[in-house]
């Protein structure tokens, strides 16, 4: 049974989103203000966050950036009662993996819980027995097993979010063509932050501080000047 920590200092909603969660097969925990979420976060290991942004003692961006300092990578769903842009890129730039904004129906919430936990399951395969059941992907030193959400570099086990994943995979499975960031924000994002390309832009760099030595002179992800990216065989020498 996958554990949810959700976080709201609104009691209503908390008992909302624990019934609607438990009646679809999850164990919840839940906190009230930032200082209790993190400390459950990091004592209880939950397998995902439900994490509103506005909270007492610590807002939902400050939890999100101390558990990401701590190397938690639990995925975190921040929600918020503001339709603010800004809020939107810092949440993501300090490691949430998705984004909901109030109001939103429980089965809404519910449905992207089981969404990203699909991206995210942990499974303990082999290397040889991934390479034996999936096709892999092999960009220079760069390897990807896209049934099992996981990439390595250097047969280092690279740890991403579940969006840095599945940019990194779309980039993959283009290799060499050019994207622009429109295309990537449809193909990775579908409808969510339509038109705001600079999560495309936030995300490609967090793939960069990853994966590649020099991050001003990437060989990997190449930035082609107004237009978008692409991803290619780094050059040999």
């Amino acid at each position: 049974m996958k554990k949810i920590l959700i976080v709201d200092d609104e009691q209503s909603i908390l008992t909302l989103l624990q019934y609607n969660l438990e009646q679809s097969g999850f164990e919840v925990i839940s906190a009230v203000d930032g200082e209790e979420a993190k400390n459950k976060a990091l004592m209880e290991r939950p397998d995902l966050i439900v994490l509103d942004l506005m909270l007492p003692k610590l807002d939902g961006i400050e939890v999100c950036k101390q558990l990401r300092q701590q190397k938690l990578e639990t995925p975190i769903l921040m929600l918020t009662a503001k339709d603010d842009e800004f809020d939107k890129v810092l949440g993501l730039e300090l490691g949430a993996d998705d984004y909901m904004t109030k109001p939103f129906s429980p089965r809404e919430l519910v449905a992207r819980v089981k969404a990203i936990l699909r991206r995210t399951g942990n499974r303990t395969v082999s290397e040889e027995e991934k390479e034996q059941e999936e096709e892999t992907i092999q960009v220079g030193e760069l390897k990807i097993f896209p049934e099992h959400y996981e990439a390595y570099y250097k047969d280092e086990l690279l740890e991403l979010t579940p969006k840095e994943f599945e940019l990194l995979l779309y980039l993959s499975q283009n290799k060499g063509r050019v994207l622009t960031r429109d295309q990537l924000l449809s193909a990775v994002w579908n409808y969510d932050f339509a038109g705001d390309t600079r999560i495309v832009d936030v995300h490609i760099s967090h793939l960069r501080d990853k994966m590649e030595e020099n991050t001003k002179k990437p060989v990997y992800i190449k930035t082609i000047r107004g237009y978008g990216y692409k991803l290619e065989e780094p050059r040999q020498g």
